[in-house]
């Protein structure tokens, strides 16, 4: 069973609503209909229910196991707009300006998650990636106890000798730049519950650096280790350590000449990295090379689950992120 088949098994009893709301992308209304027929979430789509019954059908799926919620309707546009606007006035929107945000179906759909109509939204096959990340804090906004919308990745290896039989977590490589230490702490908290969401197994997280435990001395490497402390004050029950080098949260053999006293070192299945450049550089390193799978950016540190495409995505690409966004379903 692939990474992909797991997640959708894991979730398929939950029957989570999640959204897709770009429907004008005919790629968006394929993949409902081939999750309708996978079944391993209760699909929903935004816009004008007669039309969008036609299109379903002629993509293959049943109409009458897919929800609509209509775009058209006036009262809950209004609904909307009212509240978009209180979220948002203190930073000048004006009526007119909600109004016309919240009809764009990235912002519609965002106020969907957060009414409670859906558990958790996909899009971004038709918008940039900047537009969705707007869409998610100014409706959404970050998880209780966090201030940090971030991202990971998971990294599927060919072979089984690191993380989970070849599955790890990367994070931050899509979102953050330059992440001050209190972001650092919010993203390796994220990362270690995207770990849960996805594999079911616990994470072992390894805060890196260019030194393992002293090895350098640098302000640099001193910050990942206040990192890795700081976590573990906030969670006790989290394995985690930092500072330390790649080779030696990964290499059993390297972490015990490295680092013999570590709980995670030789045995991390989570990786956080102290930068966007690093963390970029990380995973197609990794993906290229080591010939993985790179699945994401995945965002996290959401109060609901809302994931972004990109704008040159496969359908199957929306299906698997779909499962992804469902795994991020806190019930």
């Amino acid at each position: 069973m692939n990474l992909f088949q797991s997640i959708k098994a894991r979730v398929r009893p939950a029957n989570h609503r999640i959204l897709l709301s770009e429907t004008h992308d005919a790629r968006v209304v394929q993949a409902a209909a081939q999750i309708q027929k996978e079944a391993f979430c209760r699909i929903v789509v935004l816009g004008e229910p007669a039309k969008l019954a036609d299109e379903l059908r002629r993509a293959g799926g049943d109409p009458k196991q897919i929800d609509v919620i209509d775009r058209t309707d006036k009262a809950r546009i209004e609904a909307f707009t009212e509240t978009y606007y209180e979220l948002r006035k203190d930073k000048g929107c004006t009526r007119d300006e909600a109004r016309q945000t919240v009809i764009d179906p990235v912002f519609y759909g965002a106020m969907c998650v957060r009414e409670g109509l859906v558990d958790g939204m996909t899009c971004g096959s038709a918008s940039p990636t900047p537009h969705v990340i707007q869409a998610a804090l100014h409706c959404v906004g970050t998880r209780q106890g966090l201030k940090t919308l971030s991202s990971c990745f998971l990294i599927v290896l060919p072979f089984a000798d690191f993380g989970l039989e070849g599955t790890l977590l990367f994070s931050d490589c899509g979102v953050v730049p330059v992440p001050t230490e209190d972001q650092l702490v919010d993203i390796t908290r994220s990362a270690a519950a995207s770990w849960r969401q996805f594999t079911g197994a616990e994470p072992i997280v390894a805060c890196l650096s260019f030194s393992t435990k002293g090895s350098a001395k640098h302000e640099l490497t001193d910050r990942m280790a206040r990192v890795a402390r700081r976590v573990r004050e906030l969670e006790p029950a989290l394995t985690v350590d930092g500072e330390l080098q790649v080779d030696a949260a990964l290499v059993p053999e390297v972490a015990a000449r490295k680092a013999s006293g570590s709980p995670v070192a030789g045995r991390a299945n989570v990786l956080i990295f102290p930068d966007l450049q690093a963390g970029n550089i990380g995973y197609k390193l990794v993906q290229r090379l080591g010939r993985a799978q790179a699945v994401g950016p995945i965002f996290q540190g959401l109060a609901s689950p809302i994931n972004d495409l990109s704008r040159g995505c496969q359908v199957q690409d929306i299906v698997d992120a779909v499962a992804v966004t469902a795994a991020q379903v806190v019930d």
